[in-house]
């Protein structure tokens, strides 16, 4: 939207002045023209009372008219004109004026200087040698004083354009500053003009009403002008409301100048002169010129424009974030000049056909939109310096509420994209009362009006509340959770039972903040509790397990039975807790496989993690080792164990606690110890005695039973075993040539004597 202001600038705002100038200038001559014939008419009417008879002939007639005036009133309803007809009524008139004021135009201008005119050339012109003293007079005082001022401009300019954090407020306070300044400019070289005119030019301090009208379009047209230097500041960024090229204001801020200037002193000045020099019909043919140049520079304008601005346009509504503007944008790219074209239109019809009932309509009607864009864009602009930027909270609080700044920064574009929803209903609201489309203060005074009203506060003070407790909530949640924060940090316990809180806290506050929102917009939420209610039981009752899930859940983590990071047996599994919630566990075992375990088939909860733990190792000897000696070097084994400063941080004992013989097994003699370690780490500390124990037997002699198989072949009555049938697929020829050179070789003679006999190997 700025876009259009930098393309189109001020030019409908001007046109609008000064037609509703010129409307009014319309309408004031035609009660000047009918001012004599008002006069006549009261005088007759005063005599008409005055006489008793005429006054009660008058009365009668009243009566009559008042009797036969529905009669009347149907007969025209029934002989009323159509709407073409009409129009055609409307513009034949307004040819004949047109045509009409033109030949009294040339006929005034004919009579000039003649016997006929009232104004000879030598009167004329002393009148404008006194108007052109006055003008370069007050010309020159303002130049010189503005001189002066530009340099206060740029002074307020350096300030403006410092960086600060308070930007747009340094800003604002420096554009009032340079209006105020420039106004005073103004002022000064207005009174300036008055007093050169009351007393260097005038007589008796009587001044001609040339010079009148010249102050006071002076005036009016300095003021306007100072608008346009506030909005394009062609030679100071700084002072600038919409934010463009220096090259962009510098153009626009000329040609609208040089436009004002020309509307303006031509019609409250030149056209004014005019009718007091000549005559009033050239007064108006010359208004009705510089109008009709108004209209066309700005057809020719807006179709000379109508691609860049298009183009421009499109740019605004690609880089749009928000999907209405993206839209309406995109629409008024492609449609901007014939909407501007046909609008001109209506207004020069309307300035022609109706100046003193539509046209007034009109012009109001247009201020009042433009104020309500322009006002909507300044807020916009605004919010989105405020709304739509990062926050940055301070280095402390940040170490201490980790989130809350992610957190705030997620909420305030939101809030922008409702401000910017809420501004948007309100100039869209503003446009349609001023094209009488929609009667917005009758609305807002109705009891309907009221109540939305009312309930649209109502609901963003619940959501803006709601808001500040989730923040304020979820923020002291991370602070406890927060290891950095001051004191010790949180426990395992209390990080499982402010994560499941946290939860169920955003659960609660959600569904109470909609069914309050519910209630205020006039829902009726009985039957949706009622209904909430029975729907809940009925879950209730089809999803037992789901409710046995979060009671036992409850019940487990009130109880402290399982926190986040344990090492705990549950359900059949062995791991470490990963995550909790209030319906189920995630659990991930050694081999790194990630389980679900739900709490309803949790029976018993084995914690591996809870006060201390105990690392319980039972060593095996040989029958034929001494006891003594193995717990002699078991103790030993301890011993080195503690001498590691890394492995004695974990032990909460230096003893080792040794239960004695537990037990004579098959093929060992079994050895109990127990070492008390910090809860987790028992499996480092038996892994790394393990390691030791093995060494120190080693190192004595001490043998470590592993599994042996004996084979027995049985035997006789006499107790003599036979010989072992062994039978060898392959022998290697060493070991046969080592069997025949040996003293058992005569074995082959008691095979000869018998030869069942198959000796001690028999080869294939």
């Amino acid at each position: 939207m700025r876009q259009i202001m930098m393309r189109m600038g001020g030019l409908p705002l001007i046109l609008t002045l000064f037609l509703s100038v010129f409307s009014i200038n319309q309408v004031w001559a035609d009660e000047a023209a009918s001012g004599s014939e008002s006069k006549l008419s009261s005088e007759l009417l005063a005599d008409m009372l005055e006489n008793p008879e005429t006054r009660q002939q008058l009365i009668d007639e009243l009566r009559q008219q008042s009797a036969d005036t529905p009669a009347m009133s149907e007969a025209e309803a029934e002989q009323s004109p159509s709407f073409a007809r009409q129009i055609a009524d409307d513009t034949q008139k307004v040819a004949q004026d047109l045509v009409s004021t033109i030949g009294r135009s040339v006929q005034a201008v004919s009579t000039l200087g003649s016997e006929q005119s009232s104004h000879t050339w030598s009167t004329m012109l002393t009148d404008l040698g006194y108007l052109f003293v006055v003008i370069a007079a007050t010309l020159v005082v303002f130049w010189l004083v503005r001189g002066i001022a530009r340099k206060i401009f740029f002074r307020v300019n350096q300030w403006a354009e410092n960086t600060h954090r308070d930007a747009i407020i340094r800003r604002t306070l420096a554009i009032i500053a340079s209006i105020i300044v420039d106004l005073i400019v103004v002022a000064i070289a207005w009174v300036a003009g008055y007093a050169v005119a009351l007393f260097a030019v005038g007589s008796d301090g009587e001044m001609q009403i040339t010079q009148t009208l010249f102050l006071n379009a002076f005036l009016a047209i300095e003021v306007f002008k100072v608008l346009l230097r506030s909005i394009f500041a062609p030679k100071n960024a700084g002072l600038r409301w919409l934010p463009m090229m220096d090259e962009t204001a510098h153009y626009w801020h000329s040609w609208l100048n040089r436009l004002t200037n020309f509307i303006g002193y031509g019609v409250l000045l030149v056209v004014p002169v005019v009718a007091n020099t000549f005559s009033e019909a050239v007064a108006q043919l010359l208004s009705v010129i510089i109008v009709l140049f108004a209209f066309v520079y700005a057809v020719l304008t807006i179709w000379h424009q109508r691609t860049p601005v298009k183009n421009q346009l499109q740019l605004e509504a690609r880089a749009a974030t928000f999907s209405l503007s993206r839209i309406g944008l995109g629409m008024l790219a492609r449609s901007w000049h014939i909407l501007a074209t046909i609008y001109f239109a209506v207004l020069a019809g309307t300035m022609l056909l109706q100046p003193a009932t539509a046209l007034p309509v009109i012009l109001m009607a247009t201020v009042q939109t433009l104020a309500a864009i322009v006002m909507g864009l300044l807020l916009v602009n605004l919010a989105a310096t405020y709304l739509n930027q990062p926050l940055q909270i301070q280095s402390r609080l940040q170490t201490q509420y980790p989130m809350l700044e992610t957190r705030l920064n997620s909420f305030m574009p939101k809030i922008f994209q409702t401000f910017r929803i809420v501004v948007l209903i309100a100039v869209v609201a503003v446009v349609l009362d001023a094209w009488n489309l929609f009667n917005l203060p009758a609305w807002l005074a109705s009891p309907v009006g009221l109540h939305v009203v009312a309930t649209l506060l109502t609901v963003a003070a619940i959501l803006v509340v709601a808001m500040l407790i989730w923040i304020a909530l979820a923020s002291w949640i991370e602070h406890r959770l927060n290891p950095q924060g001051e004191g010790d940090g949180p426990t395992a316990r209390e990080k499982t039972l402010l994560t499941i809180f946290r939860n169920a806290s955003a659960i609660a506050l959600i569904i109470m903040t909609l069914m309050i929102v519910l209630s205020e917009i006039g829902i009726n939420i009985g039957p949706l509790l009622a209904g909430a209610g029975v729907l809940g039981l009925a879950i209730g009752f089809g999803a037992q397990k789901l409710v046995q899930d979060v009671i036992t859940g409850v019940f487990i983590q009130m109880e402290n039975a399982i926190s986040v990071g344990d090492v705990v047996t549950a359900g059949g599994l062995s791991g470490t807790a990963e995550k909790l919630t209030i319906r189920s566990m995630g659990m991930r075992d050694l081999s790194g496989t990630y389980h679900v375990i739900p709490f309803s088939s949790v029976d018993i909860v084995s914690n591996y993690m809870r006060g201390f733990a105990y690392h319980v190792g039972e060593y095996g000897v040989a029958y034929r080792e001494d006891t003594d000696e193995v717990i002699i070097k078991l103790r030993e084994a301890f011993d080195e164990l503690l001498a590691n400063d890394e492995h004695r941080s974990k032990l909460l004992s230096d003893e080792l606690e040794v239960h004695g013989v537990t037990a004579l097994a098959d093929s060992a003699v079994n050895i109990r110890v127990r070492i008390k370690t910090l809860p987790g780490s028992q499996w480092g500390i038996g892994r790394e005695y393990n390691r030791l124990v093995k060494r120190h037997l080693d190192a004595a002699g001490i043998e470590i039973p592993f599994p042996h198989l004996t084979l027995y072949f049985g035997e006789d009555k006499d107790g003599k075993a036979p010989p072992a049938p062994i039978r060898v697929m392959d022998m290697p020829k060493k070991l046969q040539q080592q069997a025949e050179s040996s003293p058992q070789a005569g074995s082959d003679k008691r095979s000869e004597a018998n030869p069942s006999y198959k000796g001690d190997f028999d080869e294939e």
